[in-house]
């Protein structure tokens, strides 16, 4: 169009990125800087970074390095801010015709006012946000300080915590990591060795947390598309204590539910097989239970069953419990004893947190007053998401433990919250386009992506998941070739 810079006329074309866009690449979940749009006929800002989704047809979004649409909002844009003092933006910037097009408009009377539309955040159910009672708790909390141990909201905390799972004590701590972490420490002595899955959190996700901070390396062993480990293969992995050469085995650590192979529960009787294995050895065994309450739920156990064959259990409250911030470690009052101890050398004691343990205390009362028996209603509606997406074209296996088989998406791999997939087209093409839909998911290992159903997440915003996932697919489609164009032919997944 006559008048456009360059950088407009490529940010319509597709081609470049103007000048104050991100790099984003396939991590941001934005997709290159730029906001989610719900619908069709919204036109793509050329210099602002801070941009809000919009459920508008037809609505200009402004130029320059405004953060908010003066047709929107109603107001002039200034330097000084929205309705703020300063020089017009718009003047003097762009042709008298543009300026005419980007002049905001008065609202008829009685007309709707335009609100931002939220995005469905499906990247993990750590985007939760706590609950109207958990705010109202944590302004309300008893606090003390913590780390001289009188605190009495994180002593109740810890208390319920270890009631629930049938432990003798239990550490509030500040995250899974951090659980993770000092679990280790309290079992392992340096030069130790953890045997776990290869694609365990703790292995991949931690930031090599057990070499750097507790001298410790881990056996790694394959996984199976139920979750677990071969117990043959436990046994095998133990080390000979007689030999020098050879790292002494410490523990034995398993995942529950177990991420890349779908979220799948690990049952009471498997995870006692292998304790079982490990105490025969003189080995503790640590379940690393980020989304414990989601195996719970799936297998419709109690806590203290299916935490019972474990030495020690850690549990995410900032993930399906909704809570803002914290894990909890649990286990016998020596080996609590020596975790604190290890949660003080990594700078995890912290003061008048009980006002950050209230959330946990509303998220573990009993159901329907806590937050661990809504867990099935995210079971429900991943389950929803999964066979939603079995049904469209270009939707297909995840492959690897998640789904071993070949061809469409199996909804039946569903146990609890994940849903993994693959896609036939260019992955962060995909995640781009349904982001500019306004549904964030994020990219996984061997070409998956991943969405996580949460609290806040309902069969509305599923279906509407569904409707962008299958938009974001006819927009990212491949063209056809001279060999298939007019034959109908599906189109080949990606090599590799």
């Amino acid at each position: 169009m006559k008048g456009d810079t360059q950088a407009e006329q490529n940010g319509r074309s597709g081609g470049g990125s103007a000048a104050g866009d991100t790099q984003g690449g396939q991590n941001e979940p934005w997709g290159r800087g730029r906001a989610p749009f719900c619908s069709v006929g919204v036109s793509r800002t050329t210099g602002s970074v801070a941009r809000a989704a919009f459920c508008s047809l037809g609505v200009s979004r402004t130029r320059r390095r405004g953060l908010a649409d003066p047709v929107l909002f109603g107001e002039s844009v200034t330097d000084g801010g929205i309705g703020g003092a300063g020089r017009d933006l718009f003047a003097g910037s762009v042709t008298d015709e543009t300026e005419r097009a980007h002049r905001p408009r008065k609202r008829r009377p009685n007309a709707p006012i335009l609100a931002p539309m939220q995005p469905i955040d499906l990247r993990s159910d750590t985007v939760t946000k706590p609950t109207p009672e958990m705010r109202r708790a944590m302004a309300e909390a008893e606090v003390g300080d913590d780390v001289f141990g009188d605190d009495p909201t994180v002593i109740a905390l810890e208390e319920r915590a270890a009631e629930l799972l049938g432990k003798e004590a239990g550490l509030f701590v500040a995250s899974g990591t951090m659980g993770n972490l000092v679990a280790q420490m309290a079992h392992l002595a340096r030069g130790q060795e953890t045997i776990a899955g290869a694609t365990a959190h703790l292995v991949m996700d931690e930031a090599a947390g057990h070499a750097v901070v507790v001298g410790a390396s881990v056996r790694q062993l394959p996984e199976r598309p139920d979750g677990t480990i071969d117990p043959a293969a436990v046994v095998a992995a133990f080390r000979d204590p007689t030999d020098l050469h050879e790292p002494p085995t410490g523990l034995v650590a398993l995942e529950n539910t177990h991420a890349h192979s779908m979220g799948q529960p690990l049952t009471p009787a498997y995870e006692a097989t292998i304790a079982a294995i490990a105490h025969e050895r003189g080995v503790p065994l640590h379940i690393d239970g980020a989304r414990f309450f989601n195996a719970v739920v799936a297998l419709g156990v109690r806590p203290s069953e299916l935490a019972a064959p474990a030495d020690s259990v850690t549990f995410c409250l900032s993930k399906g419990l909704a809570c803002p911030v914290g894990s909890v470690v649990v286990g016998s009052r020596d080996f609590i004893a020596r975790a604190r101890r290890a949660r003080k050398l990594l700078g995890g004691g912290m003061r008048q947190v009980g006002i950050l343990a209230a959330a946990g205390l509303v998220a573990l009362r009993d159901s329907p007053a806590g937050m661990i028996e809504r867990l099935a209603e995210d079971h429900a509606n991943a389950r929803r998401l999964a066979e939603g997406l079995a049904e469209l074209p270009g939707i297909r296996s995840p492959g690897g433990i998640a789904q071993p088989t070949d061809g469409p998406l199996d909804p039946d791999r569903v146990r609890t919250n994940f849903v993994i997939f693959r896609v036939e087209r260019d992955r962060a093409a995909f995640l781009a386009a349904l982001a500019e839909r306004g549904v964030w998911m994020v990219p996984y290992p061997e070409e998956q992506i991943r969405a996580v159903t949460h609290y806040g997440i309902e069969a509305a915003d599923i279906d509407r998941t569904i409707l962008a996932v299958r938009d974001a697919l006819a927009a990212t489609a491949r063209p056809a070739t001279a060999a298939t164009a007019g034959r109908g032919t599906p189109e080949a997944p990606p090599k590799g």
